[in-house]
């Protein structure tokens, strides 16, 4: 079985506020926007990718036509505080502060369009009780 693409489509209620956030704050760039779907990718790498749609629109099956909630996306970074720093610098809304966890993150929570959660992460080196339940 093959698979040639994966990434996640959000539905919102205001996707040009979406796309805002992630093309400022994120970095993304917009590869196509039709008002009511947006695609973004990182220039980082062609395989990140995010994409938003309203959550009204007629693509989205009858009862499921709501905005994401609960939804916690992890973006993976080379140097986390240098991001806290520049993300509360632009007045973000920061739901979890900067933090070593145990389990091998250093990393924080902002809030981004729609109420989904943006889990910004630096791997370090995780405590000896957590160390050996990662699979190599």
């Amino acid at each position: 079985m093959t698979i040639t693409g994966y990434y996640p489509v959000l539905c919102s209620t205001d996707v040009a506020a979406a796309r805002d956030f992630y093309v400022k704050h994120l970095g993304f760039t917009l590869v196509f926007d039709s008002g009511w779907y947006v695609s973004l990718r990182h220039p980082a790498a062609a395989h990140i990718e995010l994409a938003f749609v309203d959550h009204r629109h007629p693509t989205i099956p009858d009862g499921f036509r709501q905005p994401a909630r609960g939804l916690l996306l992890n973006v993976e970074v080379p140097d986390v505080d240098d991001w806290y720093a520049r993300l509360t610098e632009a007045g973000l809304p920061i739901r979890l502060e900067l933090r070593d966890e145990d389990f091998g993150q250093r990393h924080f929570i902002v809030e981004a369009p729609d109420g989904v959660l943006v889990d910004v992460i630096t791997e370090i080196e995780p405590t000896a009780e957590y160390a050996g339940q990662y699979v190599s």
